[in-house]
């Protein structure tokens, strides 16, 4: 690993230096009198003094034990202190700070203080929570202070300002400067841009967005005292301007009233899902409305959402909501939808990874099938705008990946013209060249709509070529009107038959439909693009491909050893439809006891490939079968293991022989696989060799899946 730089010694008063020095530049217009006030303060401090106020603005809480204060660099720090508190910076500790002041003490200090104050029903073995609750009730603030130690206390006073100038240059309610140290060790990356435009436009909507984002952070605490004072907030907060600030205040009133819905105040709850109108405000307010037996209201505001939505998933829960309720219809939209499913039947080896299941599945039936979810349509997004998103837009600052005008929506305004032309490309099949000048012009540039790794090129080419092209220029269109509200929720699989596109979300068992989901296949539908949903039905299936695998190694130890022969047996409805094997090259030593035990040498391997050389073969080998091995995770380990070495994943179902003849079979004394093949009359010539021992264990496996088999019959039968 390489060796982390040396940062300087005052870095972190010169990163200080340097979210000042930005937003005063970039945020002119948008500072008011306390923020020039407070940094002329700053700037005519002592270096000491600050150099400690930033080093408690960059610490947790905003109170701090000064006997604690432990930095080389400050000369006095009690001196700093001192100049911090007459600067306003800092204060003494007030009865505002007790429950935080108590909070920080540690336990035996809890202890001594109480029994000082002549408390003697208070008990060592109580747990700090205990103690801290007991303070809060049962002794003043003033006594807690006197034999506690709150004098050695300082708090950070007059923060508002720091916090704000710290919103403006992050974006949210930033805490400390931690980012600007591990962006200068190399850990966090940047987006390497040169200029930057301000996020926020006016004083107005930048202390709007600032106020509810400081209101969403409180909620975190989720005590009932901050919920009330987050509904004073909301209800009485600043008017919001803009769509960005107008979703904050939103989501503070969702979160806000729900807390008060499910307290029982129908009425504080009704009034903060009316200050925020958005699809979710919208949508708890129906339900509440229409559970407290205001049907009527219930009705009107419903009508209204099916005239004039939002939103496409508005339009969705109020229809379905409205005909459930009061049109007469017994079931809702996701239940139907699941019912409608295609049933697919997947092998239950695949259970926890039911797409791979029904991908494998659909390719045995002649389809092609891509793994897309949201990560086609992020990357179609990204590649067709991307002019737009990160060569003519500048970022807000050097920690932003997206574009601030996808957060606020104003996309689809500020680029009209070209959008509107890059739309008609799509509708006109001629928008595949130019995604390909742009992969081959900014492939790996990191971006923050999608990761390079992850683009499959096919997949576009499929989507753009089989697929209605106004449908998916009608889809692209919305992500251009709300990228956020868009991003994700897109169906899991992508099918190409016959050169035609579909899309296909998968569904196993217990498995429920997310709104964003259903909202996701209705566009595609609407758009002429068929989506559907694939119901998985667990079971033993016969036409699956099970590839059994042995290896030989240079030792037991995955992370350090090497394997040095690899044997593959597939098999299809219980019969060998093919055969792989390979020595290979460990490039180490053979171990002696590893050679008498296996009979592979040095000399035999001298000449063999090495793992790399052999990784396509054994992948192509694998396609869509269910890795099998005599004590599975051994096998699996190291040849995961071997992938990894070469910057590549591997990951298939797993069944394991061993295991698997443990259940059906039991009441052997050893299941190794030399004692169950004496058992069981296998053959067993050369022990020991990879693919040997795979054709023996290829014997174990049809043992176990014929059970399997005669499980999936009585299942059927039932």
């Amino acid at each position: 690993m390489a060796k982390l730089p040396q940062l300087p010694v005052y870095y972190y008063l010169d990163h200080f230096a340097e979210m000042l020095g930005f937003v005063q530049r970039t945020y002119a217009s948008v500072l008011g009198p306390d923020h020039h006030a407070f940094i002329a303060r700053f700037e005519a401090l002592p270096r000491d003094a600050r150099c400690l106020l930033v080093r408690m603005i960059n610490r947790r809480g905003a109170i701090f034990n000064r006997s604690l204060f432990s930095y080389p660099e400050i000369d006095d720090v009690e001196r700093a202190a001192s100049d911090l508190t007459a600067a306003g910076h800092a204060r003494e500790l007030g009865e505002a700070d007790y429950a935080a002041f108590v909070s920080c003490l540690p336990k035996d200090v809890l202890v001594t203080g109480a029994q000082a104050a002549g408390r003697g029903d208070v008990r060592k073995s109580w747990s700090k929570p205990r103690f801290i609750d007991y303070y809060l009730e049962r002794i003043p603030f003033s006594v807690a202070a006197q034999h506690c130690g709150a004098r050695n206390f300082i708090a950070l006073d007059g923060t508002r300002p720091i916090q704000f100038l710290l919103y403006l240059y992050f974006g949210k309610t930033e805490v400390d400067l931690k980012n600007f140290a591990l962006r200068d060790l190399g850990i966090l990356r940047t987006n390497r841009e040169t200029s930057f435009s301000a996020r926020f436009t006016d004083a107005e909507e930048a202390l709007a967005s600032f106020h509810y984002s400081r209101v969403l952070d409180s909620l975190e605490d989720g005590s009932e005292a901050v919920h009330r004072r987050a509904a004073v907030d909301v209800l009485a907060g600043p008017a919001c301007t803009t769509e960005f600030a107008a979703d904050l205040r939103s989501r503070a009133a969702h979160q806000t009233g729900h807390f008060f819905e499910k307290a029982g105040e129908s009425d504080l709850a009704r009034q903060l899902y009316r200050a925020g109108p958005s699809p979710g405000c919208n949508e708890r307010l129906v339900r509440l409305l229409y559970n407290t037996g205001d049907k009527a209201e219930a009705e009107a505001l419903l009508q209204r959402m099916i005239d004039d939505p939002s939103s496409d998933g508005e339009h969705l829960f109020a229809t379905d909501f409205y005909a459930r309720k009061f049109g007469g219809r017994r079931t809702g939209l996701y239940t139907e939808l699941l019912r409608s499913g295609r049933t697919i039947t997947v092998d239950d080896t695949y259970r926890g990874n039911p797409e791979a299941g029904v991908a494998g599945v659909l390719r045995r039936q002649g389809t092609e099938v891509f793994f897309t979810e949201n990560v086609l349509w992020q990357s179609l997004f990204g590649l067709l705008f991307w002019d737009e998103l990160f060569e003519n837009t500048r970022m807000a600052s050097g920690f932003d990946w997206l574009p601030h005008c996808l957060k606020d929506r104003s996309f689809r305004r500020l680029y009209a013209a070209t959008i509107d032309e890059k739309l008609a490309a799509i509708a006109s099949r001629s928008a595949l060249p130019l995604i390909l000048r742009t992969v081959a012009a900014k492939w790996g540039r990191p971006n923050g709509i999608f990761s390079w790794d992850h683009v499959q090129v096919e997949a576009l080419r499929a989507l753009l070529e089989g697929s209605d092209p106004a449908g998916v220029a009608s889809i692209v269109g919305n992500m251009c009107d709300d990228f956020r509200g868009m991003r994700d929720g897109f169906p899991d699989l992508m099918l190409v038959r016959d050169g035609k596109a579909s899309f296909m979300e998968v569904k196993a068992e217990g498995d429920v439909i997310r709104r964003n989901q259903l909202t996701r296949l209705r566009q595609l539908g609407a758009a002429g693009i068929t989506a559907e949903i694939g119901r998985v039905d667990y079971r033993f299936d016969p036409e699956q491909d099970y590839v059994v695998v042995d290896i030989e190694t240079t030792g037991s130890w995955s992370n350090g050893d090497r394997i040095t022969e690899i044997g593959a047996v597939k098999v299809r409805n219980h019969v060998v439809v093919d055969e792989w094997h390979s020595l290979l090259n460990p490039q180490r030593s053979i171990p002696a006891k590893i050679v008498q035990l296996t009979g592979i040498t040095n000399e035999m391997v001298r000449d063999a490939p090495v793992f790399a050389e052999v990784a396509d073969r054994f992948m192509e080998f694998m396609g869509d079968g269910i890795f099998v091995a005599h004590n599975v995770s051994f096998d699996y380990g190291f040849i995961a293991y071997e992938f990894e070495r070469i910057g590549r994943r591997f990951r298939f179902p797993k069944l394991c022989t061993c295991a698997g003849m443990r259940r059906r079979y039991p009441g052997h004394k050893s299941y190794g696989l030399g004692k169950l093949c004496e058992i069981y009359g296998i053959e067993l010539e050369n022990h020991h060799r990879a693919l040997c021992d795979a054709r023996a264990s290829v014997h174990l496996l049809n043992l176990i899946n014929q059970k399997r088999s005669e499980e999936r019959d009585i299942g059927q039968a039932a």
